[in-house]
């Protein structure tokens, strides 16, 4: 066996390791018993650390070095990705790999009761030693300008927080008065998404929507979970959990249709990549620009509910017969501040994702601590938003991540998205002038094919930035973002330009 095939064999058998533990993960996010917490933690800690030895172990170093030397056609992106996989993993330890696992799994199911229960004295601990294992993890690249620099790398390979800092005060100067503007008009009616929405019917009518997307259920499923995810475990096994609430028809849809934005990318993947760490998207921001492509872009506009309105009028005809479909499209925009991120309109959605960056910077740079946390989140929600929580619960303790992965690296891959996606469908739009015919009639296939074929098929093959300037002809960048921002919304509100100029 050569040296080339001889690595494919060996990084094929660090991915199973790795795909064991996300089955795990999976499990416990969805049917787990929350008493199993302390024994799943340790599962999974000790196949992480297996596949954690295989990437570490000087042997496969060697053997990467010899491939190197003799690499044929096609090998380059692999061999690329393998060498970043092998040097970040060396530089952690197979302790802190093993501690940061047990400590997620324990932290998660310890969120689960905690947070319905308003109880940030529980969690309060747990994030405590959260941030102590990322600041060990950081501690690993004493190189780091910046304490989150490793951790935003990992996410979104080749940025860093200055560079991320930038974009976001660009991005704000461009969002606030657009919002400020929107806020002066008089508030768009949603009533029609309230009521009562029976669970399984609006689960039933989200899997009908993402099955014409292009999701498709042969190859992956839809479960109820606390806070929706995708996961891969195989090319053939890509899953989506969501949630609903029957009191607000919005959630439920829409959350299923970005968790079924990850999946499609992830089943447009070159299957030939199985096995390799190129089968998977190329950056956090990326993958969240097909979530909230698919979600938003497409998902909240006027032809995609010229197509699904129908549908979605005969699943609820009591709530919904009398209201017609530009009412229902108005008011699945409606901008107005909120306390949940994973609610909120597509705009004032960055800013939560603002907030969190810029918290879990100080919380990295010790200029805050974990005790002072729920205070500085009220503080800069009532500053930015112009609300505040009344509790934990829909305050500092509503989003899972800081409980699954490290504090800091992760949520500046959504603001990120919304930029790229915004790059990605005006590229789209030139390519197929057609686009918004073939969403009123339902034709999603060629939109979703040339994704496929621009973005979805390389998996980490093509270098994220060098993606966006091949596909888009330019660097990420906020302006195709504010353009169609300031388009839709000038339109649903009836805002001139110099309101919000």
């Amino acid at each position: 066996m050569d040296a080339s095939s001889e690595l494919r064999v060996r990084l094929r058998e660090i991915d199973d390791l790795e795909k064991c533990a996300a089955l795990l993960y999976w499990d416990q996010a969805t049917k787990m018993p929350a008493a199993a917490a302390e024994s799943r933690g340790r599962r999974m800690g000790m196949l992480q650390c297996l596949a954690h030895d295989r990437l570490t172990d000087p042997k496969l170093a060697r053997l990467l070095h010899r491939a190197e030397q003799n690499a044929g056609a096609g090998d380059e992106a692999l061999l690329r990705i393998a060498r970043r996989d092998i040097e970040r993993a060396t530089r952690i330890p197979r302790q802190l790999v093993d501690a940061m696992t047990e400590h997620q799994a324990k932290a998660y199911m310890v969120w689960t009761q905690a947070r319905p229960a308003n109880d940030f004295a529980t969690l309060a601990p747990i994030l405590r030693k959260t941030l102590d294992l990322t600041r060990r993890k950081v501690d690993c690249f004493p190189a780091a300008e910046h304490p989150l620099d490793p951790l935003i790398d990992e996410a979104d390979p080749g940025m860093t927080a200055g560079q991320v800092r930038h974009l976001f005060e660009r991005f704000r100067t461009r969002l606030v008065p657009l919002i400020a503007a929107i806020a002066e008009k008089p508030p768009i009616d949603d009533s029609c998404l309230k009521g009562h929405f029976p669970a399984f019917l609006q689960l039933a009518a989200a899997e009908d929507i993402i099955r014409e997307l292009g999701y498709d259920f042969d190859r992956g499923r839809s479960d109820p979970t606390h806070h929706p995810f995708m996961i891969r475990l195989d090319a053939h096994d890509i899953r989506i959990t969501t949630r609903v609430n029957e009191a607000f028809l919005r959630e439920g849809i829409f959350g299923t249709i970005h968790e079924a934005g990850h999946a499609i990318y992830e089943q447009g993947i070159d299957p030939a990549l199985e096995g390799t760490p190129l089968a998977t998207g190329t950056s956090c921001g990326v993958h969240e620009s097909q979530s909230r492509l698919w979600e938003n872009l497409i998902g909240r506009s006027r032809p995609f509910w010229h197509h699904f309105y129908p549908l979605l009028a005969k699943v609820f005809p009591a709530q919904l017969a009398a209201v017609p479909e530009e009412r229902f499209h108005r008011a699945i925009n409606r901008v107005q501040p909120s306390l949940i991120r994973v609610d909120a309109d597509e705009l004032t959605y960055n800013l939560h994702i603002m907030i969190r960056f810029d918290l879990e910077d100080a919380l990295l740079s010790d200029t805050l601590s974990i005790d002072e946390l729920p205070e500085a989140w009220n503080a800069r929600y009532a500053a930015d938003l112009g609300v505040t929580p009344p509790d934990f619960r829909d305050g500092v303790l509503q989003d899972v991540h800081w409980f699954v992965h490290t504090i800091g690296g992760y949520f500046q891959g959504y603001a990120l998205g919304n930029l790229i996606g915004a790059q990605l469908l005006a590229t789209a739009r030139q390519i197929m002038p057609d686009l918004d015919e073939d969403l009123a009639a339902g034709r999603f296939a060629p939109l979703r094919a040339w994704l496929t074929e621009a973005v979805y098929r390389h998996g980490r093959g093509r270098d994220p930035h060098d993606l966006v300037q091949e596909v888009t002809g330019k660097p990420l960048d906020i302006d195709d973002y504010v353009t169609y921002a300031r388009s839709k919304y000038a339109e649903l509100y009836g805002l001139q330009p110099e309101a919000f100029s």
